[in-house]
């Protein structure tokens, strides 16, 4: 792949996969070879259309905005619908910030278990879109039965920096259907949503969750009732386990009927928090912001 040269890092037989040049996408992540990442098989098409897959970062906010004007970090900011660094969800709402495929990263460093990567936001295109000039880097830390990725915003360029990015993996439990996957997460705040996806304010209390998939539906968006939290897929003998370590507030939670894939999604905000401000977290200059999580896959049970 000319296009997109693969950044690989391993320990034991739990290998990673990514893509530097197209927005450090997450492109694999197995274990010999079963594959424990969704919506991979036809990634150049998702690059097009600005569609999310494997793991992707959303940035520089996760899900949607309410319009295409907000207010953060004492600037004023009007979208351009034309734009084509933006992409829109099927009512025409801003969505997951700028497509990864449009993210160009720099590989600052690589070892067979470990990556660096950098995306300095300093483009036009970009600042037009978010006016705040920064960089971010991610870290990329694999073990034998881990994966952990470490993200760093730093305002460094004399302007605050509004925090409201996330990520959105995709899982599945290899030859398992979905309906014997089982899904466990713990007791959070559930944000209810109009029918726009976006949080209208009310709040309850939820969970914990323990329970086969079955033909149950997820497009919910939570808040965290403390500092870090821990989800889990399971069957067939393969535990998929995502703690949430520093710095995420929110997760939204992703698997529409009839789909085979679940999305365990770590945000550092919540969804329109750009617009309203709720829980919106700002980095002041000079200073960061650090955010990561663990993937870990257990294969203890099978038989």
């Amino acid at each position: 792949m000319t296009e997109n040269p693969t950044l690989s890092i391993g320990a034991g037989d739990l290998r990673a996969a990514f893509w530097p040049a197209s927005g450090l996408l997450g492109v694999s992540l197995s274990r010999g070879d079963e594959e424990l990442l969704r919506r991979i098989d036809d990634l150049e098409t998702a690059k097009r259309k600005g569609s999310t897959a494997g793991i992707p970062l959303l940035y520089p906010w996760a899900n949607r905005l309410a319009t295409l004007q907000y207010r953060a970090a004492g600037r004023d900011v009007v979208l351009d619908p034309a734009s084509p660094s933006l992409h829109f969800d099927d009512k025409g709402l801003p969505m997951h910030g700028v497509p990864w495929g449009q993210l160009s990263w720099k590989v600052v460093d690589a070892k067979p278990n470990t990556l660096l990567a950098r995306l300095d936001w300093d483009r036009m295109e970009l600042l037009a879109l978010f006016p705040f000039p920064h960089h971010v880097e991610i870290a990329g830390d694999i073990a034998p039965n881990a994966l952990t990725l470490k993200t760093r915003i730093f305002a460094d360029a004399g302007s605050l920096v509004p925090v409201s990015f996330g990520f959105h993996p995709y899982f599945g439990i290899p030859h398992l259907p979905r309906a014997q996957w089982r899904l466990q997460f713990p007791a959070m705040r559930k944000l209810e949503l109009d029918p726009r996806g976006i949080p209208t304010g009310v709040t309850e209390n939820v969970g914990p969750f323990d329970s086969p998939l079955g033909d149950q539906s997820f497009d919910d968006s939570f808040a965290l009732l403390g500092d870090s939290a821990s989800f889990s897929l399971s069957g067939g003998g393969h535990s998929i386990n995502i703690t949430f370590l520093e710095g995420f507030t929110h997760a939204q939670i992703f698997s529409p009927k009839g789909k085979d894939f679940i999305a365990l999604e770590p945000m550092t905000a919540p969804t329109n928090a750009l617009a309203s401000g709720n829980s919106l977290r700002i980095v002041v200059p000079g200073e960061q912001f650090q955010a990561s999580f663990r993937i870990a896959v257990d294969y203890a049970e099978k038989q």
